[in-house]
């Protein structure tokens, strides 16, 4: 079972590495170590001792696990574990966007994800804060898709070299589970490993465990501030409309295609929107079936982020400008932790969807309607746990982003970087590198438990009769080299008479702990109180009467049993 257990740990550390199951891992394999070294010991469980073996057998093993960490490539987690998703809870995005057939909007307060900010400083500016998941880009008169097909290739934007500092981490992103594919980020610098990948419409993809949190980062680089992806011309698909659905939308979509530019005809957008006595409600009621965009536009006039982002999308495409749908976060609420760093906590009410247009000379460029309609455009504020059980999460969080970041920041590349120190050009003696700090680590190891063990002790009963024997030495009465204890305690009670007594009754308390069978109480704990009550009194009372009555210390020599 115990070997299980060790077997377990391991499995779960590759799929799970954030801090509170890295915590419970490390319980484990001491719980294990444990059970395994009472087997090994055959006695009744001290779990002092066997506390102290586990932990020293921990220490030992640091060592090689440092040369491990360094050398051997970082895995990600390889699938998720059967059942392991079952209870996870999902955030609220979906592929399909079909805000007229949502009656209102459920305020959860659960957690989507936290981002933290290394390069240094804190998060952008409130009115900068979006962070995009899903490009929706396909239009059927009512709702708007992101159809796997409709994906653009992005293998140029991943394939071209990033030119900024390695490991400048731009934002490190801590992610809760979610059925989507597709992560959150701020659509700006590079992303980080090989699993991790941006296609052409600004859609950032993880190649990890869906139901588990996922983890991973994003470097800053020189040309991509503001999103490779952005300067990528649109396709038909950007232009797609569903003819007939929506008359009204389409007449007044119309006069603005007549406008020469594509800056007038958004310019003439806004305007019109600006001027309609729109309401940001979070609960609309649903639209009708047939033209359900001409109801919002024209009729009901009350809606949420979805309403907005899509119909306003709708009639660009209508006046003849690429636009498309994107969904993800706006916000979020700064946390100043005491303990690791301050990150940006994202929670599911956060949730916000706006647009994007294309224009020739700025490439796809945010719009986001939802603001132009009234103060309370704004999604619903984060509802964060309140009072100290929230403050103590968040700080919890903080941490865990912090251990997080260790895990992140020391990756492949990494490992290359510091061979490259090493090594330089001779990548041939990586090998021999390899095997020479593994035979460190293991001598290094070795010579940790060795004096964990001297130091120490590993049994309870031989470390309180040393004890004992450390007070007798301090009077110069040292066991001299292969002389028994029996021998030793008679030799001491001829040149002291007046210790014989409680020395007689060390060793008879010695023998009978160490030779009779174990019972409930503890024996150590009884040579422990003979030692201080008993002889250290007498000893004490001695150096009073004699000026520290030192004699003539002898050869230091632990006697045998």
């Amino acid at each position: 079972m115990a070997v299980l257990q060790l077997v377990g740990a391991g499995l779960q550390a590759a799929l799970l590495p954030d801090l509170a199951p890295s915590l419970l891992q490390g319980a484990t394999v001491l719980t294990a170590l444990a059970g395994l070294l009472a087997l090994e010991v055959g006695e009744g469980p001290d779990w002092r001792s066997l506390l102290h073996r586990s932990v020293s057998v921990l220490l030992a093993a640091l060592p090689m696990a440092l040369v491990l960490l360094l050398l051997v490539p970082r895995l990600g987690p390889f699938a998720a574990l059967p059942g392991l998703e079952g209870g996870a809870a999902l955030t609220g995005l979906n592929d399909n966007l079909d805000p007229g057939g949502i009656a209102a909007l459920a305020d959860d307060p659960g957690p989507a994800a936290r981002v933290s900010f290394p390069a240094g400083g804190g998060p952008p500016p409130e009115n900068q804060r979006y962070w995009r998941v899903l490009v929706h880009d396909r239009f059927d008169g009512r709702q708007w898709l992101a159809a796997p097909g409709a994906r653009r290739d992005g293998a140029a934007l991943n394939a071209a070299p990033a030119a900024g500092e390695p490991g400048s981490l731009q934002e490190l992103w801590l992610s809760e589970p979610s059925g989507l594919t597709t992560v959150h980020w701020s659509g700006s610098g590079r992303p980080v490993g090989e699993a991790l990948r941006q296609d052409g419409r600004g859609e950032l993809r993880l190649r990890a465990p869906s139901g588990q949190r996922r983890m991973y980062a994003i470097a800053a680089a020189a040309g991509a501030e503001n999103g490779l992806w952005r300067r990528l011309p649109p396709r038909p698909l950007d232009l797609q409309l569903a003819p007939g659905r929506n008359p009204r939308l389409e007449a007044l979509a119309a006069d603005w295609a007549r406008l020469p530019a594509p800056q007038q005809r958004l310019a003439a957008a806004e305007a019109w929107f600006r001027s309609q006595g729109f309401r940001y409600t979070r609960s609309p009621g649903t639209l009708p079936e047939q033209a359900p965009l001409d109801a919002f536009l024209f009729e009901q006039r009350a809606g949420f982020c979805g309403h907005f982002a899509g119909a306003f999308s709708a009639l660009m495409r209508q006046a003849g400008v690429p636009a498309r749908v994107v969904s993800g976060y706006r916000g979020g609420t700064w946390v100043t932790a005491i303990g690791g760093g301050s990150y940006l906590d994202l929670r599911r009410s956060d949730a916000h969807a706006w647009s994007e247009v294309w224009l020739p000379d700025r490439g796809w460029l945010r719009v986001d309607p939802s603001a132009w309609v009234a103060a309370g455009a704004a999604p619903a504020p984060s509802l964060a746990g309140a009072g100290a059980l929230g403050w103590l999460q968040r700080q919890w969080w903080g941490v865990d982003l912090a251990w997080s970041r260790l895990w992140l920041g020391f990756d492949r590349r990494s490992q290359e970087a510091l061979l490259e120190r090493l090594l330089g050009e001779r990548r041939e003696l990586v090998g021999a590198l390899v095997l020479a700090l593994v035979a460190l680590g293991l001598a290094a190891g070795l010579s940790l438990l060795g004096w964990l063990g001297r130091r120490g002790g590993s049994d309870p009963l031989r470390r309180e009769l040393e004890r004992s024997l450390a007070l007798l030495a301090r009077q110069g009465l040292a066991p001299a080299p292969g002389e028994t204890l029996p021998r030793f305690l008679a030799r001491v009670q001829g040149q002291r008479p007046a210790l014989a007594e409680d020395l007689a009754a060390l060793a008879e308390a010695y023998g009978t702990a160490r030779f009779a069978p174990p019972r409930s109480g503890s024996n150590a704990a009884d040579l422990r109180e003979l030692r201080r009550r008993r002889l250290g009194r007498q000893l004490r009372h001695r150096n009073a009467r004699t000026g520290n009555g030192a004699g003539h210390a002898g050869q230091a020599s632990e006697p045998t049993d």
